[in-house]
């Protein structure tokens, strides 16, 4: 692990958060390629070796924190933080590396437990207490009511509709929402406002 990496193995919730290994990556697309679990992503069905190689790069990189959520020694989600400059922001700047992008994704057989906001909640965690962002955004469909509801149940406000601004694989031109949080907002206490 480089330096600057953040040290993973973290409970959230039931979930166990670990740094990904190859088996639990093979074990993870046993579910990603699934018509259920596409039908929401941007990037449909990914190739098995490809996708297993970005994990495994993204372990050793201080800017990309990518976790699987293990529970009863089972793969039930993925998790990632992407870090990067705000806008405006270049190399040696103050605040340096101030924005995160949150992603989450659940095993099918395991949707509706909450775990998908236990992901979000610790990568949140994460981006403002360790990490020291300024903001955070997440994005889905608007169709996609279960991603849009953990970001609200978490504090995150919507702050943009995209219309027909997203390609769907199978629908076309659809809807998108953007949402975000800033890390005076967490620290507030604005992710306990919204109840599941």
């Amino acid at each position: 692990m480089s330096a600057g990496a953040v040290a993973w193995q973290r409970m959230a919730g039931p979930l166990e958060l670990r740094t990904p290994t190859r088996d639990d990556l093979e074990r993870a697309l046993e579910w990603r390629n699934r018509p259920e679990v596409t039908r929401w992503l941007l990037r449909t069905t990914v190739d098995p070796e490809a996708y297993v190689a970005a994990w495994l790069a993204a372990i050793d990189d201080p800017d990309q924190h990518a976790v699987v959520a293990v529970v009863d020694g089972m793969i039930v989600g993925t998790g990632s933080l992407d870090v990067s400059d705000g806008m405006g922001q270049f190399d040696g700047d103050e605040w340096r590396r101030s924005e995160g992008l949150l992603g989450y994704l659940i095993d099918p057989a395991h949707a509706g437990k909450g775990y998908a906001t236990d992901i979000a909640r610790a990568l949140l965690d994460l981006a403002f207490t360790e990490l020291r962002l300024h903001r955070v955004t997440a994005a889905c469909f608007a169709d996609n009511r279960a991603s849009w509801r953990v970001m609200e149940k978490l504090g995150m406000r919507r702050e943009q509709h995209g219309v027909r601004d997203s390609w769907h694989a199978e629908l076309g031109w659809v809807d998108g929402f953007t949402y975000a949080i800033l890390a005076d907002e967490w620290a507030g206490g604005v992710q306990e406002l919204r109840q599941p």
